[in-house]
């Protein structure tokens, strides 16, 4: 691995010349303007001309020097949240234990952050520089910022260095990394499997110690992970480590005492097989599968669905019930629930009744009201 070109220098205390950042020019890193998202770059370029620092940050960087194309492009500022939501007209400040900004176009909602402070304690609304934005962020290869306007990307922790390496290596000491956010666990997982990364024995050994803090969180967060792991295109590596690594029967207890199970093999090889078949369907589609699909698959090798004399609305309720009980304690909306149990009946050749007003027609410029005259 090459020295970077560039550098960014600070000053210590007593005013002495000090080496803060590496910074990598698009000749090293080879992500041009182009390849942002042209909203992205919008709220990046308006933030920049009122006299604002604006960065694209965490995943979406990682991912672009991978090679890959980012879901999401997080964006992190120096202007307060207020400011951002007085600049960009289609926004709302969201959030209580810290204050985000989501901006809106059209169905796009793209996320801004503004530099978190280095300061701890029950406040997390204290907001301070991008030098101590970088030390609150979890891994390297999430801490790195790219300048859309200089088109260079600032590195404080040597996570250009570890993403090349396919190293997986924590910014906050392993004694703290998951009693702070018990999610980290799930996050390093994916990126692991998504990314290629290896995780240390250290951190694997403290993600099995303290599998048990995942009860702490919210089923909403880890329902809100679920679906990620879904939409990923590697949910079935993704939910093998869950369950080597004994987080699966924190995430998903009712799935994880099935296929461990002395008699759920056979289960276990087509809840294996259920998630192969949506990775290939998610990377086969441009556009993101509904989320009641992605249920659809999750659930469908446990539900025993078949014709019989119920009638398709009693077979309806039953498996939304039983879908229910396996996706507990995660709290996905019943609407995509049902979605998902309609997919299953359809492909178990069972008719249903069709959902009123869903598939109405829209009526046709013909049909309409005649201009009056």
């Amino acid at each position: 691995m090459r020295t970077p070109l560039l550098v960014r220098y600070g000053t210590t205390k007593d005013g002495a010349r000090v080496k803060v950042a590496d910074i990598y020019t698009v000749s090293e890193h080879g992500i041009t303007r182009d390849k942002i998202d042209p909203e992205a770059l919008k709220i990046t370029d308006r933030l920049n001309q009122e006299g604002f620092e604006a960065y694209i940050v965490g995943g979406a960087v990682r991912d672009l020097l991978l090679g890959k194309r980012p879901k999401d492009f997080d964006i992190a500022t120096n202007a307060l949240p207020r400011k951002v939501r007085k600049i960009f007209r289609h926004s709302r400040i969201i959030g209580k234990r810290f204050r985000l900004v989501h901006v809106q176009y059209g169905k796009k909602i793209l996320e801004v952050s503004t530099f978190r402070s280095g300061e701890t304690g029950e406040d997390n609304n204290i907001y301070g520089t991008l030098e101590e934005d970088v030390k609150r962020r979890d891994f390297t290869c999430n801490a790195l910022y790219y300048s859309p306007k200089e088109q260079y990307i600032l590195d404080y922790v040597g996570g250009f260095s570890d993403i090349k390496k396919g190293k997986l290596r924590s910014l906050i000491p392993l004694s703290m990394i998951f009693q702070e956010d018990p999610a980290r666990m799930v996050r390093a997982v994916k990126y692991a499997v998504s990314s290629g990364f290896n995780i240390p024995f250290p951190l694997k050994r403290r993600m099995k110690r303290e599998a048990v803090l995942l009860e702490r969180i919210s089923p909403s967060r880890l329902t809100e992970e679920l679906l990620k792991i879904l939409q990923s295109g590697y949910s079935r590596e993704m939910f093998i480590s869950l369950l080597n690594y004994d987080l699966l029967k924190y995430f998903l207890p009712w799935v994880n005492e099935r296929i461990k199970s002395k008699t759920g093999k056979a289960l276990g090889e087509a809840f294996w097989s259920s998630l192969k078949v949506l990775d290939l369907s998610v990377q086969e589609n441009k556009k993101e599968l509904s989320k009641g699909r992605l249920l659809f698959f999750l659930f469908s090798p446990f539900i025993d669905i078949r014709k019989n004399d119920s009638a398709p609305e009693e077979l309806v309720k039953e498996a939304f019930k039983k879908g229910k009980e396996i996706l507990y304690p995660l709290t996905p909306p019943n609407a995509d629930i049902e979605e998902g149990v309609r997919l299953l009946c359809k492909s178990k050749g069972i008719r249903l009744p069709r959902i009123p007003g869903k598939y109405k027609k829209k009526p046709s410029p013909e049909s309409g009201h005649k201009r009056a005259v």
